[in-house]
């Protein structure tokens, strides 16, 4: 009966000190973090962000400022993925959904301008250089990728004015913007 006890003391001690560690790391990664973001140097925060997911993916914080980082750093396909991490966290977090909003529609709009091509297996790739001379066309990936995009946008804006009660004027046209542009180009 001691040994057992004994046994469930040091595991238990083993696993809070673990714990422990942990939430000490992630908030050390996670200042480093804002450092780097303070700094404008993005690709380093979202390392070190990335590093405090992986120690613990649980923490909405942290998604949320992944997702940050990578808007920033305009990597919309990244932060539209993120983002949707934030959200399954903490649903309830109204600017969650406008910050993605506004990914979706940039990655849209990347599209469109021929800046991102949309892969055979529906990931995203930038294009280096794009020539304003030549007319983008899109293929049906690309299509496909900005009708969902687009939609998806559209429909986290509505969620993010039901969740803040904002019903601006700026953010109903620019939904009715997106709307047309979807009529334009929907498979």
């Amino acid at each position: 009966m001691k040994k057992a006890f004994l046994l469930a003391s040091i595991l238990l001690i083993s696993v809070l000190t673990t714990a422990c560690i942990n939430n000490f790391a992630v908030q050390e990664l996670n200042n480093k973090a804002k450092e780097f973001m303070d700094k404008g140097d993005y690709v380093s925060a979202i390392e070190r962000l990335k590093s405090s997911v992986d120690l613990d993916g649980s923490i909405f914080e942290t998604q949320y400022n992944l997702a940050v980082a990578y808007t920033k750093a305009e990597d919309y396909a990244n932060a539209v993925k993120t983002y949707g991490d934030a959200i399954k966290l903490n649903p309830d977090f109204a600017d969650a959904y406008y910050s993605l909003a506004v990914c979706e529609e940039n990655l849209a709009k990347d599209i469109l301008s021929g800046n991102v091509k949309v892969l055979a297996d529906g990931s995203y790739e930038k294009v280096e250089e794009t020539s304003d001379d030549e007319e983008n066309v899109l293929d049906d990936n690309a299509k496909s990728a900005l009708t969902t995009l687009l939609d998806n946008s559209i429909s986290d804006y509505k969620i993010y004015m039901e969740k803040s009660s904002d019903n601006s004027e700026e953010l109903n046209e620019k939904i009715k913007e997106l709307e047309e542009l979807l009529e334009k180009h929907a498979v």
